[in-house]
């Protein structure tokens, strides 16, 4: 940094410390990333960001799981989830929590599991920095999980319940989905909470949300 901004330059002590850091972290993911497969999406919280462009997350990004003609389904299909998949976003590993999981598929066949719904959601907003080379335009559908039977739900026909007592794969807040406005109001009448249509699920639900879990991976790191 001196070899570009002497210490005792004005310039250089305008620098605040977040930014100073944000560079540092910055740089080391440039050099590291492409050796060590690390996404870029962490570094930012961990260094003090405090806004929503500036909260990163770190984790192994494995390239997405490719098409299987062999299995008959329909390449935008949701699939079988397996057990060494694990989410770009948070870096866990869905076939644990299958109650929770969900699944991006890509143009060419791909596809990406996901811990939960609010882990989906955050990979939506930002595609190329949680999957380098895809934007959304590349995915051609996107599935969350209905609880414990397993059945696949379309993420933006289905129906959520925010504020409720249940507990995501990350023992924090999550967004449980349901395949009909009915079943999220009986579940929301017995655990708390608000029903949502996707739609509804705005950038302050999910950034409050994404706070949270962003918070509690610094306490257990």
């Amino acid at each position: 940094m001196s070899a570009i901004l002497p210490p005792d330059s004005s310039s250089y002590r305008r620098l605040s410390r977040r930014r100073l850091l944000w560079w540092g972290g910055a740089a080391l993911v440039a050099g590291a990333g492409a050796a060590a497969g690390l996404s870029r999406n962490y570094w930012m919280s961990l260094l003090g960001g405090d806004e929503e462009e500036d909260m990163l997350h770190v984790c192994v990004v494995a390239p997405p799981y490719p098409y299987d003609p062999a299995s008959g389904l329909p390449m935008e299909a949701p699939r079988a989830i397996p057990k060494d998949a694990r989410c770009p976003v948070c870096g866990m590993y869905p076939e644990r929590t299958p109650a929770w999981a969900a699944q991006v598929i890509y143009k060419d066949g791909g596809v990406h599991f996901f811990d939960s719904p609010v882990d989906l959601l955050q990979f939506l907003k930002n595609v190329p920095g949680f999957s380098p080379g895809y934007t959304r335009e590349d995915i051609i559908s996107a599935w969350v999980t209905y609880g414990r039977t397993g059945q696949w739900l379309a993420h933006d026909k289905a129906w959520y319940v925010h504020g409720s007592d249940a507990l995501g794969p990350m023992r924090m807040g999550d967004l449980p989905a349901f395949p009909t406005r009915e079943a999220a109001q009986e579940f929301a009448g017995r655990r708390g909470g608000k029903v949502l249509a996707f739609g509804d699920i705005t950038p302050s639900i999910l950034k409050s949300l994404s706070s949270d879990r962003s918070h509690a991976m610094h306490e257990n790191m």
